[in-house]
C-alpha cells in the first residue's frame, strides 16, 4: 500500500510498526527481568521448597538446555523487528 501511495498506508505503517516495536520491547524487558519476576512469584507461593531454589542458576540451566539456534533466532528476531520497524518508520516519514 505504501508503494502504491495510499494515504491510509502511512497511518497503518506508523500504528503497526510502533505496536511491533513496543511488543518486542516488552518481550526483551521480560527476558531481562526474568530472575526478579520468578523470585517474586516463588515468594508469593510461600512454599519452603521454592524458597530454596536459586533462581538465577535455575533459569540459566533452562536457557542452556535450548538448542543453539534458539539464541540465534532471538537475536535475529530483535534485529528484524527493531531495524525493520525503524526503516519502515523513516521511509514513511520521508515519503
Amino acid at each position: 500500500m505504501n508503494f502504491a501511495g495510499a494515504d491510509l498506508a502511512q497511518i497503518l505503517t506508523w500504528i503497526f510498526s510502533s505496536l511491533v516495536v513496543l511488543m518486542n520491547v516488552a518481550i526483551v524487558y521480560s527476558n531481562l527481568t526474568a530472575v526478579k519476576s520468578v523470585q517474586a512469584a516463588f515468594r508469593r507461593k510461600g512454599d519452603p521448597e521454592l524458597a530454596r531454589v536459586e533462581v538465577a542458576p535455575f533459569l540459566q540451566a533452562a536457557e542452556d538446555a535450548f538448542p543453539r539456534w534458539v539464541r540465534v533466532q532471538t537475536y535475529l528476531r530483535n534485529t528484524v523487528v527493531f531495524a525493520g520497524s525503524a526503516i519502515a518508520l523513516v521511509a514513511v516519514s520521508v515519503a
